[in-house]
């Protein structure tokens, strides 16, 4: 089960890599990519944030900020950005409490204790206008997303 379209979870904060708050309601004057992954220091969630850092640009041109937001804790999340050479995606920590934002998103596997492998994008309003849920072992197509967000820019 994953958020409904229209549903507003526009106020929860987390901390980054940096270990700064990043609260989501900051972003309201841009769309918001919310980039769920199951657990860092894995090749599929490396090549997830790969991508959304290699098209940060494009993101920036449609008037979007992506975050990627996993259970990990914030010096897991550091080192694996360091790791991965992000220089511009904020990376996201839900591990306390564990998987609170998955948990409002409808996107946390109990079983597993972490996220699924979930795009949401959120409009300036904080609704969640476009999501796309994937198989744990699938790296989610970035073309796609960026299509998403254009079509829905498009639609204003």
């Amino acid at each position: 089960m994953v958020i409904k379209k229209g549903k507003n979870p526009n106020a929860f904060i987390l901390k980054d890599q940096d270990g700064n708050d990043i609260a989501i309601s900051d972003y309201n004057d841009s769309y918001k990519l919310l980039s769920f992954h199951p657990l860092a220091w894995t090749s599929v969630c490396a090549k997830q944030m790969k991508s959304i850092e290699d098209n940060y640009e494009k993101f920036k041109k449609l008037n979007t900020v992506p975050f990627g937001i996993s259970v990990d804790p914030t010096p897991s999340k550091r080192a694996w950005a360091k790791h991965l050479r992000l220089e511009k995606l904020k990376i996201l920590s839900d591990f306390n409490p564990l998987g609170y934002v998955a948990k409002i998103m409808d996107v946390f596997i109990e079983k597993n204790g972490t996220s699924g492998r979930v795009n949401i994008i959120l409009n300036p309003k904080g609704e969640a206008v476009w999501i796309k849920e994937y198989e744990l072992s699938e790296v989610p197509d970035i073309d796609e997303v960026l299509k998403a967000l254009k079509e829905i820019q498009e639609q204003k």
